[in-house]
C-alpha cells in the first residue's frame, strides 16, 4: 500500500507542478486582460486545493509531516528545552542544600 500511495503522492507532485507552470505562463502582465474566464480561474483554484488537500492526507497515512508550511521568523519555536538540575554524580544532602 505504501508504493501505491508514493506514486500517487509523485503524480500529485506532478500535476501540482505542471498546472502551476500552465497559471504562470498564461497570467498576463499587470494591466492586461486575463485570457481565462472566472469560472476557469476559480476551477483552477479548487484544483489546487484538492490536489494539496491529498498530499495532506497521503503525507498523514505514511506518517511524513508537511514540509509544505511556511515557518516565518517571529512563529514560537515547537521544541522546548527542558532542563534537568541535579544530573550527574551523586550528590550528599548537604551539597543539595548549598544551591
Amino acid at each position: 500500500m505504501n508504493t501505491e500511495l508514493n506514486n500517487e503522492h509523485r503524480i500529485l507532485v506532478t500535476l501540482r507542478q505542471v498546472l502551476a507552470s500552465v497559471v504562470r505562463e498564461v497570467t498576463p502582465e499587470p494591466g492586461l486582460p486575463h485570457p481565462l474566464s472566472q469560472k476557469t480561474m476559480e476551477d483552477v483554484r479548487q484544483c489546487f486545493l484538492l490536489i494539496a488537500a491529498r498530499e495532506k492526507e497521503i503525507s498523514e497515512l505514511l506518517g511524513k509531516p508537511s514540509q509544505h508550511r511556511p515557518h516565518y521568523v517571529d512563529e514560537p519555536k515547537q521544541d522546548k528545552v527542558v532542563k534537568l538540575h541535579g544530573i550527574g554524580p551523586n550528590k550528599t544532602r548537604s551539597d543539595d542544600n548549598a544551591i
